[in-house]
């Protein structure tokens, strides 16, 4: 950190640690409705999401055309936590029935990849490249620190407070978002002038973002490695649901066992975040930790085809999901550092959302092919496998991309 730079730098980091201590603190909600429900729905609520969010792109595509970012974005946030009020309402009114979780589990994940998406979109508009490579680790970092806080909050406070009470914290904790941002706006536009023009509203098509992508080689790559990744991971989280509904008849104890994954996950992404990202894209620019991630994957789904059971899934999930926040998913974002605002905040949340649920779906409508003829954990493990080795490429060309365009 340099002279000048940490007023900003706490303020992004607490902005980042407030949006995932929301998100999850009702994630093990999440995955506890949906694992009672059972993986023949799950298929057909990430179907739902997927719909979903080709309503909401082209929706929010507009809104970015004809709304300045300055204005929209707090705005956005804000909507999101009177929607969790209502959640709130819907629980102490209806319990968790069928239909409130079905709609919980849809809104959380657009809300999780809306969010963070914009998230990153912002930190890429405040930030210049060469300090996204020193400091974009370090707030990547508040946002593991927010998700450890929030899944021992959630362990230690839901026997108490209920799903009512756990979804009403969750509010507080995103309108703080709010006040971060507004303060975080305030501080570009007066220490920068070109951030200020920025913050315009943008000119053309809503479908602008889908294009972008199409014309760019570049961004198409960053496509590719992100529905891989929802793909494979997908595979995964439908095994674990499936697993842990066997595992645990009980539904706190599986939200418990949930919550304890994300502990884990986020306290290894942490420690990755805050001691290893920063210094490797400092010394040796975005390919090592976005290459890195891939190997990662790459193992810990191969592990799963020696050794098909709970134990190992639960191990390979915290390992993969660990390397993806810690060291690929800040690599990614610092790609869209020497992007133009149209590709930061257009393409960007068309990747993030649209093709990324996109990726959910065929990978419950596969998942639920191969399981009917008979595909077990340690197939399914091998099949991703052999995506992430096709991965591992797509992240070196994405990297040349970087590089021509700029970056290190």
């Amino acid at each position: 950190m340099r002279a000048g730079e940490w007023p900003a730098l706490v303020l992004s980091f607490l902005f980042f640690f407030l949006l995932l201590a929301c998100y999850y603190t009702i994630r093990p909600l999440r995955d506890a409705l949906v694992a009672g429900l059972g993986t023949t729905e799950l298929k057909f609520l990430v179907t739902a999401i997927f719909f979903v969010m080709l309503a909401v792109t082209p929706t929010f595509g507009w809104l970015m055309t004809h709304v300045p970012r300055r204005i929209l974005l707090p705005r956005v946030f804000a909507f999101f936590a009177s929607n969790l009020v209502l959640f709130a309402i819907a629980f102490a009114a209806l319990g968790t029935s069928a239909w409130p979780a079905r709609a919980f589990y849809v809104w959380v994940l657009v809300f999780n990849f809306f969010a963070v998406s914009l998230f990153w979109s912002f930190m890429a508009d405040i930030w210049r490249e060469e300090q996204s490579r020193r400091l974009f680790g370090a707030i990547a970092a508040g946002g593991s620190v927010g998700g450890l806080s929030a899944s021992l909050l959630t362990q230690a406070l839901v026997a108490r407070i209920g799903n009512v009470g756990i979804t009403l914290v969750a509010a507080a904790l995103l309108s703080g978002t709010v006040v971060c941002l507004l303060r975080l706006r305030t501080m570009s536009s007066h220490n920068e002038t070109a951030t200020i023009a920025k913050q315009s509203a943008f000119t053309g098509s809503i479908w602008q973002g889908f294009f972008l992508i199409l014309r760019s080689p570049f961004l198409l790559g960053v496509a590719m490695l992100v529905l891989l990744g929802t793909t494979t991971a997908q595979f995964a989280y439908s095994e674990t649901t499936r697993l842990a509904k066997e595992s645990f008849a009980d539904p706190e104890a599986r939200t418990a066992f949930f919550a304890n994954l994300d502990f884990w996950t986020n306290a290894i992404s942490l420690a990755l975040q805050a001691l290893i990202v920063g210094l490797l894209t400092a010394r040796f620019g975005v390919a090592m930790p976005l290459v890195g991630q891939a190997v990662i994957s790459l193992l810990a789904y191969a592990s799963l085809a020696f050794s098909p059971l709970l134990m190992t899934l639960a191990v390979s999930n915290v390992a993969r999901r660990s390397a993806e926040f810690g060291l690929g998913k800040p690599a990614r974002d610092m790609l869209y550092t020497v992007a133009t605002p149209q590709e930061k905040y257009l393409a960007k949340n068309v990747i993030d959302t649209a093709l990324a649920r996109g990726g959910d779906v065929c990978a419950v409508w596969i998942y639920s092919g191969l399981t009917a003829f008979g595909v077990a954990l340690a197939g399914l493990g091998a099949i991703s496998a052999v995506a992430m080795i096709a991965a591992v490429f797509i992240a070196l060309a994405i990297v040349r991309g970087y590089r021509a365009r700029g970056g290190k």
